[in-house]
C-alpha cells in the first residue's frame, strides 16, 4: 500500500498550497492596504481577499465535466500551473488591478485542487485506508497555513516587510507540486477504465497496490461504470463443495461454485429463501418499517454491514474464506497447475472475446473469467484469460471473483466480487439467459456451526461442514449488453468500456441513487459552512487579545501586527495533532460516528461563548473560558466536520458521474463560504456576537440531526459497493414514500 500512500501525500500538496495562500493573504493584506491606500476603501480590500473565492467558485462550475472528460491528473497539472503563474504575477503586481487578476488565477488553482484532490485520493486509495488518506488534504492544508503564518510572521519582523515577496513565495512550492503532478502522480485507474484504457489502468493499479495480480480490482472498477439499474439483496450459505456427482446438478441449479487456487478445491454458495437470519438482508427487508421516524433506510442498510465487524480496520485481508486464492490464476499458476496451451486457448476464446479490443486492449491482462459448469463429458475447470479482451465469457457460467492482497477474491472491507450466468427455457421453448453481478459480504465469522443454520429454508448444508452466511447485492453487470446477447446466443455478451460508457450525462443525475447521494453531499456542505468556523476564526484574535496574549507579546517587543500573525500560527499548530488523531480514527470509528461525537462538542463550545456574553464575570475569567472554548472548537472541528464532508462527497457517487457530482457539491461549498463570509459583519451589527454564535449552535444541532437520520457509514467499503447501496436505499425510500 506504500504506493497509494505516497501518491495520496503528493496529491495533497495541492491543499497545502491552498492553506498556504489563505494564511499568506491574511497577513499580506495588512501591508497591501497601506501601499495602495485602501484604508478608506474597505470594498476593494475585501475584494482582494475574496477574489480567490470568486475564482474558485467560477472554475468549479466546469471542473467536474472537465475532469470526467480529460482526467483527474491533467486537471491537477493545470491547478499547479495556475498556482505557479499566480505567484509570479503577485510577485510583480504593479497595481491593485493586476493583483486582483493574479488572485483570480490563484482562485482557479484553489478551486481545482479542492474539488479534485479528494476525488483522486478516493479513486486511488485502498478502501480500508481510504478515510485516513483522504484526511491528508485537511492535514496538509492546516500545515500549509502554519508554515505560511510562520513565514509571514518572520517577514513582519523586518524593517520593510514586502507583501509581494510574501505572496510570490507561493510559486516555489507550486513548482514542486507541478513536478509531482507531471513526473510522479499517475492517472486515476477508475478514470482510465472508464475510458477503456485497460493497459494503463492495470499498470497504475500494480504500482499502487505493489503486486502483479490486480485482476479482481480491475473487474471491480469495470463494474463501477454503470449508473442506475435494478439491484436486489439476497442471502447465500457458503460451504465446501462436497457434491461432485452429475446427478445432483438438477437439484442445485441455483448454486454458485467458488473455485480455490488448488486443483479440485472449491466451495458452493446456495441461495436461501424464506425468512432471513442475516443482518444485511433482514435489515433490507424491514426498511419499510423504520423504528425511528424519518430515519433514512439507507443508514440502517449501511449500518447492518458494519455492526457485524466492529474491529475492521486498515487490513485489506479477505474475511471470506481466507484460504481462497485467485480463480483467475495468473500465467505462472496456469503453467504450474494446469499447463494451459496459450495459443490454443487464444483460438478457443476468439468466439467469446469482444470485438472492441483495439489499441487499448491488454494482451497480458488476466481478466476474471466465468468457469464452465460440469457436464457428463467434462469436469469443472477454471480456464485462463483469453487475449485481447476486457472479459472473456463462457457458457453456463457460474462465478467470478475479485482480487485481494491475500487472496484475489476480495475487493476490500470483507466484500467479494462474483458473476453468475443462468439459463432457462422460455415459453416458446427457446433458451433464455440472465447475467448477474454479485457483491458478496460475509455475515458473522467463518467456522463450524453445526446445526445452527441447517434449519434455514434452503440451507441444506451438511451439518458437519464449515460454512458461513453471506449477503449479496445482485444486479446487472455494467458491461452486459442485451443487444449483443441477441447476436451471440451461445453465452453472455460483454462490451468494451469505451463502447458502453460515453461520459457523464446530466440525465444520470436524475437516477434515484445519484439524487439520494447528492442530497447527502449538498446537505453536508451547506451545514458545514454555516456551522460557525468562519465566525470563530474571525473572533479568535479578539478573544486571544482579551486573554492578554497580545500584551505579553508586546512586552517582548513584538508589534500588534506580528502578534496577530503569531497567534494565528499557534492556533493552526494546535489543529495538526487533532487532525492526526482523526486520520487514525477515520477508518476505525468511521465517518458517521466521528460526526455524531464531535458535533455535540461544537454545540457546547458555541453555547459557552454565548453564555460568556451574558454572564457577568471578571475579564480574566471570561478570557480564559473563551480561549479554551475556541481552542476546543477548532480542534474538534478539524477532527470531524472539517474533513468528513469532502471525504463522503468523494465516496458516494458512481464513477461515471463522480467528477460532475463532486463539482456540484464544491460549488455549494464555495457559495456557502461567500455567503457566510460577507454576512458575518452584517449579523454582528444586527444580532451581536452572542446572536451569531447562538445561530451557529442551532445550525450545529440541525447538522447532528441530519447526520443521525440521513448520513450512512461508508468506512472500509469499496466505492462501487457504496454506489450500489445508495441505489438500493433510494429504491426502498421511493417505495416507502
Amino acid at each position: 500500500m506504500s504506493g497509494a500512500v505516497l501518491v495520496a501525500i503528493a496529491a495533497a500538496v495541492g491543499n497545502l498550497l491552498q492553506g498556504w495562500d489563505n494564511a499568506t493573504i491574511a497577513g499580506a493584506v495588512l501591508y497591501i492596504k497601506k501601499e495602495f491606500q485602501l484604508e478608506s476603501q474597505p470594498t476593494m480590500e475585501g475584494l482582494i481577499v475574496a477574489m480567490s473565492l470568486i475564482g474558485a467558485t467560477l472554475i468549479t462550475t466546469c471542473s467536474g465535466q472537465l475532469s470526467d472528460s480529460l482526467g483527474r491528473r491533467p486537471m491537477m497539472i493545470i491547478s499547479s500551473c495556475l498556482y505557479f503563474v499566480s505567484g509570479l504575477v503577485m510577485l510583480w503586481a504593479p497595481n491593485v488591478y493586476v493583483l486582483l487578476f493574479a488572485r483570480l488565477l490563484d482562485g482557479f488553482g484553489i478551486g481545482l485542487a479542492v474539488t479534485l484532490v479528494p476525488v483522486y485520493i478516493s479513486e486511488t486509495a485502498p478502501s480500508d485506508i481510504r478515510g485516513l488518506l483522504n484526511t491528508l488534504p485537511q492535514f496538509t492544508g492546516s500545515g500549509g497555513m502554519f508554515l505560511s503564518y510562520c513565514m509571514v510572521f518572520g517577514m513582519s519582523l523586518m524593517d520593510a516587510p514586502s507583501w509581494r515577496l510574501m505572496l510570490g513565495v507561493l510559486s516555489i512550492p507550486s513548482l514542486f507540486y507541478l513536478a509531482l503532478t507531471i513526473f510522479f502522480l499517475p492517472e486515476s485507474p477508475r478514470w482510465l477504465v472508464s475510458k477503456g484504457r485497460m493497459v494503463e489502468a492495470k499498470q497504475v493499479l500494480q504500482r499502487l497496490r505493489g503486486r502483479e495480480d490486480v485482476s479482481g480490482e480491475m473487474a471491480l472498477l469495470v463494474e463501477g461504470l454503470g449508473v442506475g439499474g435494478e439491484t436486489s439483496i439476497e442471502e447465500y450459505i457458503i460451504g465446501p463443495d462436497e457434491d461432485n456427482d452429475d446427478q445432483e446438478q438438477d437439484e442445485d441449479k441455483e448454486k454458485i461454485r467458488l473455485y480455490g487456487p488448488e486443483a479440485g478445491l472449491s466451495w458452493v454458495a446456495r441461495p436461501v429463501t424464506g425468512q432471513s437470519a442475516l443482518g444485511l438482508v433482514s435489515r433490507h427487508g424491514s426498511m419499510a418499517s423504520q423504528s425511528i421516524p424519518l430515519m433514512d433506510p439507507l443508514v440502517s442498510l449501511f449500518g447492518s454491514v458494519h455492526e457485524k465487524f466492529p474491529e475492521t480496520t486498515g487490513s485489506m485481508r479477505s474475511m471470506l474464506f481466507p484460504n481462497f486464492g485467485s480463480m483467475f490464476s495468473v500465467a505462472e499458476n496456469h503453467a504450474k497447475n494446469e499447463q494451459w496451451d496459450e495459443e490454443s486457448l487464444q483460438r478457443e476464446g476468439e468466439d467469446y472475446t469482444s470485438d472492441n479490443a483495439g489499441a487499448d486492449s491488454d494482451d497480458n491482462l488476466h481478466s476474471p473469467l466465468l468457469s464452465r459448469q460440469t457436464t457428463s463429458m467434462e469436469k469443472d475447470m477454471v480456464p485462463p484469460a483469453s487475449h485481447g479482451t476486457i472479459m472473456s465469457m463462457r457458457r453456463h457460467s457460474s462465478l467470478m471473483q475479485g482480487g485481494d492482497s491475500v487472496s484475489s477474491m476480495g475487493i476490500g472491507g470483507g466484500w467479494q466480487l462474483a458473476w453468475k450466468w443462468t439459463e432457462r427455457e422460455g415459453e416458446d421453448g427457446k433458451k433464455e439467459g440472465g447475467f448477474k453481478r454479485i457483491y458478496l459480504h460475509q455475515e458473522g465469522v467463518p467456522g463450524s456451526r453445526r446445526g445452527s443454520l441447517v434449519s434455514l429454508p434452503g440451507g441444506d448444508v451438511p451439518a458437519e461442514s464449515e460454512y458461513i452466511q453471506a449477503a449479496a447485492l445482485v444486479s446487472q453487470p455494467a458491461l452486459y449488453s442485451k443487444e449483443l446477447m441477441e447476436q451471440h446466443p451461445v453465452g453472455p455478451a460483454m462490451v468494451h468500456p469505451s463502447e458502453t460508457v460515453k461520459g457523464p450525462k446530466w440525465g444520470d443525475l436524475l437516477e434515484p441513487g445519484v439524487k439520494h447521494a447528492l442530497f447527502v453531499g449538498i446537505g453536508l456542505q451547506i451545514l458545514q459552512q454555516f456551522s460557525g468556523i468562519n465566525g470563530v476564526l474571525y473572533y479568535t484574535p479578539q478573544i486571544l487579545e482579551q486573554a492578554g496574549v497580545g500584551v505579553l507579546l508586546s512586552n517582548l517587543g513584538i508589534s500588534s501586527t506580528s502578534s496577530s500573525l503569531l497567534i494565528s500560527a499557534v492556533t493552526t499548530l494546535l489543529m495538526l495533532p487533532c487532525i492526526a488523531v482523526a486520520m487514525r480514527l477515520m477508518d476505525i470509528s468511521g465517518r458517521r460516528r466521528l460526526l455524531l461525537v464531535t458535533i455535540p462538542v461544537l454545540i457546547l463550545t458555541l453555547l459557552v461563548l454565548v453564555i460568556g456574553n451574558f454572564v457577568t464575570m471578571s475579564s480574566i475569567t471570561h478570557a480564559v473560558i473563551s480561549t479554551i472554548s475556541v481552542v476546543v472548537y477548532f480542534c474538534t472541528f478539524v477532527m470531524g466536520f472539517g474533513p468528513i464532508p469532502n471525504i463522503l462527497c468523494a465516496e458516494i457517487f458512481p464513477t461515471r458521474v463522480r467528477g460532475l457530482c463532486i463539482a456540484i457539491c464544491a460549488l455549494v461549498f464555495w457559495i456557502g463560504d461567500i455567503i457566510v463570509t460577507y454576512s458575518l459583519p452584517v449579523m454582528l451589527n444586527t444580532i451581536g456576537l452572542a446572536g451569531v454564535f447562538g445561530l451557529y449552535a442551532a445550525v450545529c444541532f440541525i447538522s447532528w440531526i441530519f447526520v443521525f437520520l440521513k448520513v450512512p457509514e461508508t468506512k472500509g467499503m469499496p466505492l462501487e459497493v457504496i454506489s450500489e447501496f445508495f441505489a438500493v436505499g433510494a429504491k426502498q425510500a421511493g417505495k416507502n414514500n
